[in-house]
């Protein structure tokens, strides 16, 4: 007996000029937000689209405390890409163990994460306690954007020479 599955794909279709590289990379997906307050409280939130076609049953990084999102004295970190490198890479709990433990600041703490994951499967946002923040990835691009109680603003998608 010969079965057919068809996929539905309902990923919007993309014109040429938008088109992202062959890496993979999806315009649809995550949305996470990590903030301190001037009491230096932390917080981490995350919440995901999911995978176009996904297994039915496949639980995404999101949910899991420390793979997706993570948030202790020291930084919050909200990621996004690819589930499985998330969950095996456990990236946000990393780099706060990185600052913890062997005294890493924010920005190498999360570079040393992202270069340890495979090319082009996570992203990530991260405030420290002291308002440092860092969105850093190793894809092609990433949605993002920053907002400071002294007025400063970045929105990004593709690399710059600020991050």
């Amino acid at each position: 007996m010969t079965r057919i599955i068809r996929l539905i794909d309902f990923t919007p279709p993309v014109t040429p000029q938008k088109a992202s590289t062959d890496d993979g990379d999806s315009q649809i997906g995550t949305v996470g937000c990590v903030v301190v307050d001037r009491d230096r409280n932390i917080a981490a939130a995350t919440s995901t689209g999911g995978l176009v076609n996904k297994r039915a049953g496949r639980i995404g990084d999101t949910p899991i405390i420390g793979a997706g999102t993570y948030a202790n004295s020291l930084c919050a970190v909200s990621a996004t890409g690819r589930g499985e490198a998330i969950i095996r890479g456990t990236v946000a709990r990393d780099v706060a163990a990185l600052m913890e433990y062997k005294g890493l600041s924010l920005k190498e703490a999360t570079s040393y994460v992202i270069d340890s994951v495979p090319r082009g499967t996570v992203g990530l946002i991260a405030v420290s306690a002291d308002g440092e923040v860092v969105m850093t990835f190793n894809t092609s691009g990433m949605f993002r954007a920053c907002a400071t109680q002294d007025g400063y603003l970045e929105i990004g998608i593709w690399p710059n020479s600020g991050l």
